[in-house]
């Protein structure tokens, strides 16, 4: 999970206020159904994580952390999203938060591509082991 003193409803309220501040200038947008697409689209791990790729290639790193971390807590499991969340945290200047989503990892494999995107948004950062799980 994310930083602890920060809560999940807190990033995901910024991350609303952002995406009606950016947008253009009279463009009519219905803040519910904006809600319902980003609850919707992060409900299974493939979408949450196509979302939080173009949320982040947008500029929108808080946006896609939300949606990332919406996805999380319906998929734990979800090891490549997790990656990607401590990545972004890592961007967000939240290592301490990057290092806890990490240990949540626990040892399991990890593949190489998204190691990398975690090391170079991060910098030297440990690998999970099995180890930091006990």
């Amino acid at each position: 999970m994310a930083n602890p003193s920060r809560p999940s409803w807190f990033i995901l309220v910024i991350a609303c206020a952002w995406g009606l501040a950016s947008s253009p200038a009279g463009a009519q947008i219905d803040p519910a159904a904006e809600l319902d697409l980003l609850a919707q689209a992060s409900v299974e791990v493939a979408p949450g994580l196509a979302l939080a790729r173009e949320q982040a290639a947008a500029g929108d790193l808080v946006g896609a952390a939300a949606t990332l971390e919406r996805t999380l807590l319906t998929h734990p499991d979800a090891d490549e999203a997790r990656l990607m969340h401590a990545s972004l945290l890592c961007r967000l200047d939240d290592r301490a938060g990057a290092e806890a989503e990490l240990e949540q990892l626990g040892g399991r494999p990890l593949g190489e591509e998204a190691w990398a995107q975690v090391t170079e948004a991060c910098g030297p950062i440990a690998r999970p082991s099995r180890e930091a799980q006990r």
